[in-house]
């Protein structure tokens, strides 16, 4: 068999059992349907003629079905998620026989093609919510937004959410950095510059390093600072797919990329220092936000030390911010210390900013006011395309 299409990047899915089955005797038909697997995500069992009613059969998630061999189904067994593909879809003679065995969908290639890459990709990937997701800005530079970012993550990870942490801003210096893993094998965000349309969302997380229970996806210290929209948009997707617990931090100017990264969230923190100028600053980041998400709250941070000097209270932080708020976070003394040690922000569990990401994200699981699109399928449709792991 020539041109067959198999893939070793970051289009595997998971077991066996969520392998689809091909069913064809034409050469040609499955290689294009092999080639669709692999952009797909998975890796497919291969049959030249029906089974007879086998397990094969019962669990595969999908089974493609040429229209070679459409005729010889009958002795199959009727079962959800059989498509039938070929080059013709209006053939009477298969049209016949898809609505003899109760197949979902007679389609007819190369027009199809991506149809069935989503869909196959859905019947390995599996149905369920799509992750909350929930982005990170800072107010101005150095408030710390990549340390809320981090801690966030690391508190949902801890609960058993599966967590994937986005680094999204190419110069952070690097979540990885931050959680202390930067000589952690698994890819970094140049390795997805190409992405593009489906992006298996299980082997996404399995490429990325793993650090503090959770899955993060981050930067190299290469020349490389931007990624195109439209992989931002593919892995995003994929991730969000995934389930569980999304955490992005953004950058404060919103570019085509930072707007494509929005758009697949549901809530935003814009971290907001409890200082005049800070707040000055803030009300034109939350301008550009505002105008790719709903859903953007402030969370005032304290100064270090004792008192507040004078300084607005939260509340005046988010009034003139225009902004609902989110909550406010104290100083954490030691939070430099801990870092150099290895600890992750929010690794002290009784610590203001463990307490704070807590308290978020019961807050925002119950359904607080402003909370409406959590949740919501905002970036899985959007493509032009738990246990922690």
């Amino acid at each position: 068999m020539s041109g067959s299409t198999t893939s070793d990047q970051l289009v595997r899915s998971g077991g066996e059992r969520d392998r689809p089955l091909l069913v064809t005797e034409d050469e040609e038909l499955l290689d294009d349907l092999l080639r669709l697997c692999a952009a797909a995500g998975a890796l497919p069992e291969v049959a030249h003629h029906p089974p007879r009613r086998t397990a094969e059969w019962e669990a595969a998630p999908l089974v493609v079905v040429g229209a070679d061999c459409a005729d010889r189904l009958s002795g199959a067994g009727r079962r959800a998620g059989v498509i039938i593909a070929g080059r013709d879809a209006d053939d009477v003679a298969v049209l016949r026989q898809a609505v003899a065995v109760g197949a979902e969908r007679v389609l007819a290639l190369p027009d199809g093609e991506r149809w069935l890459v989503d869909r196959i990709a859905d019947a390995v990937e599996g149905a369920g919510p799509p992750a909350l997701t929930v982005a990170v800005i800072g107010g101005r530079g150095g408030a710390g937004a990549s340390t809320l970012a981090a801690a966030l993550a690391v508190t949902a990870a801890r609960t058993g959410e599966r967590t994937l942490l986005v680094d999204g801003d190419p110069l952070g210096g690097g979540l990885d950095v931050l959680l202390g893993g930067e000589q952690e094998k698994g890819l970094r965000w140049p390795a997805f510059a190409e992405s593009r349309g489906r992006v298996a969302g299980g082997a996404l997380a399995e490429s990325l390093p793993r650090l503090h229970s959770l899955r993060v996806l981050s930067w190299d210290r290469g020349a490389e600072v931007a990624i195109p929209p439209p992989a931002v948009r593919a892995v995003l997707a994929a991730a969000r797919r995934r389930g569980g617990v999304v955490v992005v931090d953004l950058p404060r100017r919103v570019d085509r990329a930072v707007a494509e990264a929005l758009a697949q969230v549901d809530v935003g923190l814009l971290l907001v220092p409890a200082e005049l100028r800070a707040v000055a600053a803030a009300r034109r980041v939350a301008d550009g936000v505002r105008a790719e998400l709903g859903d953007v709250r402030v969370v005032a941070c304290g100064p270090p030390g004792p008192g507040s000097g004078g300084r607005p209270t939260a509340q005046e932080v988010a009034r003139l911010v225009g902004l609902p708020l989110a909550g406010e976070l104290p100083w954490e003394a030691g939070l430099s210390e801990d870092l150099a040690r290895g600890r992750a922000p929010g690794g002290r569990a009784r610590g203001p900013l463990a307490r704070f990401c807590t308290g978020f994200w019961a807050r925002v699981r119950a359904g607080e006011p402003g909370a409406a699109a959590v949740g919501a399928d905002r970036g899985a449709a959007s493509e032009p395309g738990g246990a922690a792991e």
